[in-house]
């Protein structure tokens, strides 16, 4: 079983916090491998001034995109600070009276999970108001080699994308952060407490850890596996399951044949992936309590199924199979890809081949400029 930063952290490296005014950035995710909650684990060596939770809240029970107002801890009588509010970066009267932000919490290896814009926006409060910033780093779930998608472009930089990484980043959260305050050019007091271990090719579940959900539509780490690319289905006014037990591997809607574009993907033959038709009703979202015909994303080989290019081949089928029916959401497809040029090319016939051909040489360059912060 590998040790996460946490543990490290607890065992031989309490000075870091010894005697500090803590303000924990975490979630229910924040926990060791015996599911003992960093709250707890932490208090008895500093004093946590302040809680501070990502989308989602600090307990993960809220859904997608809802405003959510900060509150008290009941337990240790201390704020819980929302950072998905009006105000989504920490201000200086969240933060008067702290010298250390810690931030503990299990990422998904995609941009557009907005942990991560958590995590970028709270490094430039530290950095603004000369705190002190740990990073407790926890497993990339969907290992850490692979770099795929196309780079954030500055002019569609949002919640859902701050930073110009690929859309499956392939680096821990420490990583990143050290990656952040170089780009960012942050004078930052930054420690980053790797784990020990963990191994580039790992995904979660070979790390001996349980998975906590770390949203409500993250339910299992083959959720996290294909999340990269079925995000992008929020971009569209297919449902991506969200509503049912399968978000992100269930995709329909009520007007889709669902035999015809399943045989449709199978016959691409792409590798590490196969389709099922399914009917499905949604209990909330896109098409709540309608019934929904369309696929099942079904990975048979993770090593070499690439999900952002299997989300366009699905989303390349539907457009030509029902042209009348299907939209996409123009501006948040857009921010999800971080580009206009993805949408363009499918609405005009581009094979996916040559789609993503577009981003190679970008995301070469990422790859190469990525190694300079890898810790593992």
């Amino acid at each position: 079983m590998i040790q996460l930063g946490l543990n490290l952290l607890l065992n031989g490296k309490q000075d870091i916090i010894k005697q500090r005014r803590v303000g924990l950035i975490t979630n229910q995710t924040g926990v060791n491998e015996n599911l003992d909650c960093n709250v707890d684990l932490l208090s008895a060596f500093c004093c946590i001034s302040a809680l501070f939770s990502p989308e989602h809240g600090f307990f993960g029970n809220v859904q997608d995109g809802q405003k959510i107002n900060s509150s008290i801890d009941k337990r240790q009588l201390i704020p819980i600070h929302s950072l998905y509010a009006d105000k989504r970066k920490p201000t200086q009267e969240m933060v008067d009276g702290l010298d250390m932000l810690i931030y503990d919490i299990q990422d998904v290896g995609s941009r557009f999970y907005t942990y991560l814009s958590t995590l970028f926006l709270s490094m430039e409060t530290a950095s603004e108001y000369g705190i002190d910033f740990v990073v407790l780093d926890r497993p990339n779930p969907i290992s850490g080699i692979l770099v795929e998608g196309n780079i954030l472009d500055p002019e569609f930089k949002s919640f859902v994308g701050l930073h110009p990484t690929p859309m499956r980043h392939g680096m821990t959260v420490g990583e990143l952060a050290q990656l952040f305050r170089a780009e960012m050019d942050l004078d930052l007091s930054l420690t980053v407490v790797p784990m020990e271990g963990w191994e580039r090719w790992m995904w979660f579940d070979q790390t001996g850890l349980q998975w906590v959900p770390p949203s409500p539509n993250m339910p299992t780490v083959e959720t996290a596996m294909v999340y990269p690319g079925m995000c992008l289905i929020e971009g569209t006014n297919l449902s991506e399951g969200r509503g049912t037990t399968k978000p992100f591997e269930w995709i329909g809607a009520p007007w889709i044949d669902s035999y015809d574009l399943a045989k449709k993907l199978n016959r691409l033959n792409l590798d590490g992936v196969l389709f099922r038709q399914i009917h499905f009703k949604p209990e909330f979202s896109k098409y709540a309590k309608e019934m929904c015909h369309g696929v099942q994303i079904h990975i048979t080989d993770r090593l070499t199924a690439r999900p952002i290019e299997i989300s366009l081949h699905l989303i390349s089928i539907v457009i030509a199979s029902y042209p009348d029916q299907f939209e996409f959401r123009s501006r948040f497809f857009n921010l999800l890809t971080g580009t206009d040029k993805i949408q363009e090319a499918l609405l005009n016939n581009k094979s996916i081949t040559e789609i993503s051909q577009s981003w190679q040489h970008k995301s070469m360059q990422f790859d190469k400029k990525r190694q300079a912060h890898l810790i593992y």
